[in-house]
């Protein structure tokens, strides 16, 4: 077991100067989110937000002064930008009938591409336990299985699951300041899970969230990767809105269960994308229906079709079906997707068609 501390760690951060090169990271209070477990390393450090670009030097130091103790494996600091508290909104105002609202001056803000990555998918859901994660992995693995190079961020922070999904133990490696990332069946992988022990929580805030993101985006060695799948966290929160503001995504795609209360939420997930222009590649519905191993009976456990509905009421893709079945549960808890596992299987086959309808959506974006 490793014998770092926080003491150490805080004492070699008690080293680096602030952002004014007063006083030190630690007695100006800006450490925070401060991790130790088994060699590995995670802080952010709070800094004004108009400030970050020019304060990267000092994030480094910070982060190889602590690589440098007895001990220590790896080492992520990121910055987070604490932002003031907005003022809340004004009412709404009736405008007269046939008046437009002219579009906001400068329109969205620039979306810098990830060097050598080509497309980026975001796989999302509404809510959480839905299959979204499995779902990510066994696309990844279908497209890689048409002949793409392909790679997979998970994005969820407070709840990194590429790790077990992919049965993956080895650790991003540093090299000239970027991290290598790992690889499972010829996937490059990277996951804050690989940086935490699987049962720390990680209390961290939104800031926080968004810059260890944009950092296993932009420090990490992807390249050449034809595509990459990003498997969002539940929700519509920080993490959508960090990938669909500052990357060029070539789309989404929404999991869904076919019960209603799943539904409401993919909806909301939708809308988001919509609002910030990320085309909707498509709608899969999870855990479609059960097919009894024993007797082969059909039973529709959240109910049928409601995902496919959804996407014509949209009007948007639906990309199949995925049935609740033992086999996708217990080869994704094993760390072998079912796409690899039993490559000539039913469910290998759904996915394939998924990533195939996915394909030809990105190309038809493409020339739109």
């Amino acid at each position: 077991m490793s014998s770092v501390t926080k003491e150490a760690v805080l004492e070699r951060l008690a080293r680096v100067r602030g952002p004014d090169r007063t006083e030190d990271l630690v007695s100006l209070g800006l450490i925070s989110g401060l991790n130790v477990q088994d060699g590995k390393v995670t802080f952010a450090i709070s800094v004004p937000p108009e400030r970050a670009p020019e304060l990267e030097p000092m994030r480094q130091a910070a982060e190889n002064l602590v690589r440098e103790i007895e001990g220590v494996e790896q080492v992520i600091a990121v910055l987070t930008a604490e932002r003031a508290t907005p003022p809340p909104p004004e009412p709404p105002r009736l405008k007269p009938a046939g008046s437009h609202q002219a579009p906001p001056k400068g329109g969205l803000p620039k979306k810098e591409p990830i060097p050598g990555v080509g497309a980026i998918i975001a796989v999302a859901s509404g809510k959480g336990g839905v299959g979204k994660s499995t779902t990510s992995v066994n696309l990844a693995l279908a497209l890689q299985a048409q002949g793409l190079k392909v790679g997979i961020l998970d994005a969820d922070i407070y709840g990194p699951s590429m790790p077990r999904l992919l049965g993956v133990s080895d650790k991003p490696e540093a090299v000239d300041g970027r991290m290598v990332p790992p690889t499972a069946f010829g996937l490059k992988v990277m996951s804050m899970g690989f940086l935490v022990d699987e049962d720390a929580p990680m209390v961290w805030r939104g800031p926080m969230v968004m810059s260890a993101i944009t950092q296993m985006l932009r420090q990490v060695d992807w390249s050449p990767l034809d595509v990459m799948i990003v498997d969002m966290p539940p929700g519509t929160g920080d993490a959508q809105l960090t990938m669909s503001q500052n990357v060029p995504l070539a789309g989404a795609v929404i999991v869904s269960t076919p019960q209603d209360i799943a539904l409401i939420d993919a909806r909301k997930g939708l809308n988001m994308f919509r609002k910030v222009d990320v085309p909707i590649l498509g709608i899969v519905e999870n855990m479609s229906y059960f097919l009894c191993p024993s007797c082969g009976e059909k039973s529709d456990i959240f109910g049928h079709g409601g995902a496919r509905e959804e996407a014509d009421r949209m009007g948007v893709p639906f990309l199949g079906e995925v049935p609740l079945h033992m086999e996708i549960r217990r080869n994704s808890d094993g760390g072998t997707p079912v796409v690899v596992s039993a490559p000539d299987g039913e469910h290998a086959k759904l996915y394939a068609s998924i990533a195939s309808t996915v394909r030809d959506r990105l190309k038809a974006e493409a020339v739109s």
